[in-house]
């Protein structure tokens, strides 16, 4: 479902509970008759679409990040030059030893 509909959808059952007689908290403690129920099950689907809209959005926004995360290059490792080691041959006996520092 394309979010804008999911939006009208919610928007149409917060209209539809609000102008219903009996949609406050306070009368939820009433006997349950058909119109109360008829209530509560709207109610009940209400928070449904609530939840699944949260979902969504929340879903939307992950997607967002992540997209954000790829679209950041990581950087590369600078080049620090590096000193060449100095290396020196000095004569042992019959040959030479390299001394490097």
């Amino acid at each position: 479902m394309s979010r804008l509909r999911l939006l009208t959808i919610f928007m149409s059952a917060m209209l539809a509970t609000a102008t219903l007689p009996g949609a406050s908290p306070a009368t939820s403690a009433q006997v349950l008759n058909p119109t109360n129920r008829n209530t509560l099950v709207q109610q009940n689907e209400l928070q449904m679409l609530e939840n699944r809209l949260r979902r969504q959005q929340f879903q939307q926004q992950q997607q967002q990040f992540r997209a954000q995360d790829r679209e950041i290059a990581p950087q590369q490792r600078p080049d620090v030059p590096q000193m060449k080691p100095t290396c020196q041959l000095q004569r042992s006996g019959n040959g030479f030893v390299s001394t490097c520092r």
